[in-house]
């Protein structure tokens, strides 16, 4: 029943806003039709997000496919799954247990400090809660204490961190309905913060003259497959043809295959912004029950794709720029004594699209694209100081991706040294 509880409901995002979105319907006392349709169309976005989040995915892992064998890329990639994974072996019990008491503590720290969010990122919950497990292991403390001390840092952290970013997120929606619950929050509040210093948030990515001959390029879907098209054939053409057409396209023509690929990622973020768009318009109002009955004027906290279409121009800005940040500090880490770090194309886009929409709110173009740029050099530098500590519990091949994990990771460890651990 456990497994049931934290695998299929707990860890389902989709599941777990569709009861949020349930709960605070019921406690609206709505009707039945409503009650029904709410929930429903909460699940169908949270799902319509990730059926776009695959789509980019995939396109984005045969691109990883095809940089590495065209400039034979060695290093550690961050995977937040692939970790969670190995460690559920060791550490599974805990995780699990953290996970569950760590949402009950979110909504005690909502209800009675000044922090009113309720994170619904429910995957995200999980890896932290898995972060925790692992560095609190290492500690002469028992199983009880581990859980208990565990759950309200894990409590904490998902009413603090949308807390950080919640002034900066004001400014890109214009409201105050929701917050962001990502654990790449560190990341994105640098990028606003290197936005105000070096930016002019008049001169938005939203607002970029473009010449009428060049109309096409206002729709975001044009400019999307456009630049990553350009990408996909440069990098397809240093791959080779003999690669691509035997290992990744089964025979078909390597630049026809690459454009392809390039328009299947234009598709995948215009998925995700329909299914954000949906998301939101249902979430917002269901969540009004829990905000009034429970916790008064809470906000649910969601996953970073929601600002998206708030700054669709400094999305395709912040990963690129990000990401070019990624491949420059694989010349700096080692310098540093650090091992390589590769770009993982996923955490990048995502987080490197988000901090560009965090550096476009207080910077405009200059803070997109600043922004984004520090945010690509703390998601490889924090990962590679983690690194030394997860392997150290036997977790040597990977570690976790994204900024929060790494101030988290090395935080714990920092005062478990402390005391002797």
């Amino acid at each position: 029943m456990l497994d049931i509880l934290m695998k299929d409901i707990l860890g389902t995002p989709a599941i777990l806003v569709g009861l949020f979105a349930l709960l605070g319907l019921l406690l609206q006392k709505k009707d039945i039709a409503s009650v029904v349709s709410g929930t429903l169309k909460t699940v169908m976005g949270f799902i319509i997000i990730g059926a776009g989040a695959n789509v980019i995915i995939g396109s984005l892992d045969i691109f990883g496919k095809m940089f590495d064998a065209a400039f034979h890329v060695k290093g550690i990639i961050p995977n937040n799954e692939a970790i969670v994974a190995v460690a559920q072996e060791k550490i599974g019990t805990a995780t699990a247990m953290i996970m569950v008491f760590g949402m009950i503590m979110n909504l005690v720290f909502a209800r009675f400090t000044k922090f009113k969010y309720v994170f619904l990122t429910g995957h995200h919950t999980l890896f932290m809660a898995c972060l925790i497990a692992a560095t609190l292991s290492v500690s002469n403390l028992s199983n009880v204490a581990i859980i208990a001390i565990g759950s309200v840092i894990l409590g904490l952290c998902m009413v603090l961190f949308p807390a950080l970013l919640q002034p900066t997120v004001r400014q890109i929606t214009g409201s105050d309905d929701f917050a962001i619950g990502h654990f790449g929050s560190v990341g994105y509040f640098i990028s606003a913060s290197i936005g105000k210093l070096v930016g002019n948030k008049e001169k938005s990515t939203e607002t970029i003259k473009v010449p009428k001959s060049l109309g096409f390029l206002r729709d975001t879907s044009v400019a999307v497959s456009l630049t990553m098209t350009v990408l996909f054939l440069i990098v397809a053409l240093f791959a080779g043809p003999e690669y691509v057409e035997k290992e990744l396209s089964k025979g078909s023509n390597f630049l026809v295959f690459s454009f392809i690929q390039a328009i299947t990622f234009a598709a995948g973020v215009y998925i995700v912004l329909a299914g954000v768009r949906m998301l939101i318009a249902e979430i917002v109002p269901a969540f009004k029950g829990i905000a009034d009955k429970l916790v008064p004027n809470a906000r649910p906290a969601l996953d970073c794709p929601t600002v998206f279409p708030f700054a669709p121009n400094a999305v395709i800005i912040g990963f690129l720029f990000s990401f070019l940040a990624g491949i420059i500090s694989m010349f700096i880490l080692p310098v540093l004594g650090l091992k390589v770090i590769v770009p993982g194309l996923v955490p990048h886009f995502f987080t490197g699209a988000t901090a560009g929409v965090f550096g476009n709110a207080t910077g405009g173009r200059r803070g997109a694209i600043f922004g984004s740029i520090a945010n690509g050099l703390v998601i490889s530098l924090l990962p590679a100081l983690l690194l030394p500590l997860l392997g150290d519990l036997g977790f040597q091949n990977t570690t976790f991706g994204d900024a929060d994990f790494g101030i988290i990771g090395i935080l714990i460890s920092s005062i478990l040294k402390l005391f002797g651990a």
